[in-house]
């Protein structure tokens, strides 16, 4: 496999093939204002339920106007809100100049202040100090959702400063010592008091941008053969068949709001078209969701009311989902599994978005827009929003409308030469 780096004349011919994506589907005029809405209030979560110190994002927060006590941040709510103030710029939520602001100072603690490890940060931190909470991992998929949004936030504002930053970030980052000695698969992550955990990105779920990131890097590219070493199980649901390695719907979204794989299909191997795949998953994870309305849990899901993904539940935080059912699935819904399926299936989705809205009212859409989740039957919704959550729904439903997070990330050359080396054309 050839795995040269590409001259300024490639880069520059990679950019430019870049910037002509595919069309994006056309929304009715009532449910492009429903995602506005919904856009809107979610964009709300990342500006308000963030440092001021250091622009980052909280894991989770009240879904309300109350005052928030907890201050733990997620590496990868962080990369979700840098995405969400360039959606926020462009489409005139708040002044260009204070989202601009608010990114600089995001970038400037992770290059300059934040504790890391060979460029990796931690799962979470102390969304003020920085300081390491939990005795959490450094974690390399969540570095790579928050190397995304830095990357989307480096092309959507064309600063200087910004790129800077974002090119000091990206460049630190030593993705062969994530390796651990294997050839091609990453780690999960690293602890200071253990070192590398066991397990590996082995299995497809949402690894795809991180494999795709640390080909491209500028520093420390991973062998493009690395893109072909991990596993990919079949799964067939309902007369679909697709690629699925773990249950939760999520799997197949996180790498999908940034990385634009419409009109793409691996050369290699079974020639898979991720974008495809995901569509499937989608088709096939709703009509789970409308089996199991028919069968264990009636009354809960239908064709219009259906997700459950990776999310809280009214006994903690669950990863459950389906097919085939995993988790301790109760008959709650969960917003963001459709929500996060926008850039896929926009019709299908908005639907049950909008179903959920006008049947629940109040008990589910509060101040950053829908609840991480919440039961049909038995009154229980949960509190809390989850910036995970709301930043998949928010990037989705841009991508839907606009396509412009998949626009601004598919910019940044070494994306572009990362799926030219992985043979995705």
């Amino acid at each position: 496999m050839n795995t040269e780096r590409p001259t300024r004349r490639t880069m520059l011919g990679l950019m430019a093939a870049a910037a002509v994506p595919p069309r994006t589907v056309r929304l009715h005029v009532m449910e492009d204002r429903f995602l506005e809405e919904m856009s809107r209030r979610a964009f709300r979560y990342f500006w308000e339920r963030a440092s001021q110190q250091t622009g980052l994002v909280l894991d989770r927060a009240l879904n309300s106007d109350q005052p928030e006590t907890r201050t733990v941040s997620s590496s990868a709510a962080t990369g979700f809100g840098l995405t969400a103030f360039c959606i926020a710029a462009e489409r005139g939520w708040m002044a260009r100049d204070a989202l601009r602001q608010r990114t600089l100072n995001v970038l400037r603690f992770y290059a300059e202040t934040s504790v890391h490890e060979h460029g990796w940060f931690y799962h979470f931190v102390d969304a003020n100090s920085g300081a390491r909470v939990w005795s959490c991992e450094l974690s390399s998929i969540d570095t790579a959702l928050l190397l995304a949004g830095v990357l989307t936030a480096k092309q959507y504002f064309n600063d200087a400063a910004v790129s800077r930053l974002a090119d000091a970030i990206y460049t630190r980052i030593d993705w062969r010592w994530m390796l651990n000695g294997h050839p091609t698969l990453l780690s999960m992550g690293w602890k200071p008091e253990s070192g590398f955990l066991d397990a590996r990105w082995e299995t497809y779920c949402e690894l795809a941008v991180l494999y795709l990131l640390g080909i491209g890097s500028p520093s420390t590219p991973l062998a493009p053969d690395s893109w072909y070493a991990w596993k990919r199980p079949s799964l067939t649901y309902a007369g679909r068949t697709y690629i699925s390695g773990a249950p939760p719907l999520f799997t197949h979204q996180y790498s999908h709001a940034w990385v634009d794989f419409r009109q793409r299909r691996e050369a290699a191997g079974a020639r898979t078209d991720w974008f495809a795949n995901s569509q499937a998953a989608t088709l096939a994870h709703r009509q789970f969701c409308i089996d199991l309305g028919k069968s264990e849990f009636p009354g809960c899901y239908n064709e219009n009311l259906w997700g459950i993904t990776a999310s809280d539940s009214a006994k903690g935080y669950v990863a459950w989902g389906g097919p085939p059912k995993d988790g301790p699935i109760d008959g709650a819904v969960v917003p963001c599994a459709a929500g996060g399926s926008l850039m896929f299936e926009p019709g299908l989705c908005v639907t049950a978005l909008m179903n959920m809205r006008e049947r629940f009212g109040g008990r589910v859409w509060n101040r950053y827009g829908f609840a991480d989740a919440f039961h049909p039957l038995n009154g229980w919704t949960n509190p809390d929003v989850l910036g995970i959550d709301l930043g998949i729904m928010l990037l989705s439903a841009e991508n839907a409308r606009s396509g412009n997070v998949w626009t601004w990330f598919m910019r940044n050359p070494e994306i572009q030469n990362a799926l030219r080396l992985a043979r995705i054309v």
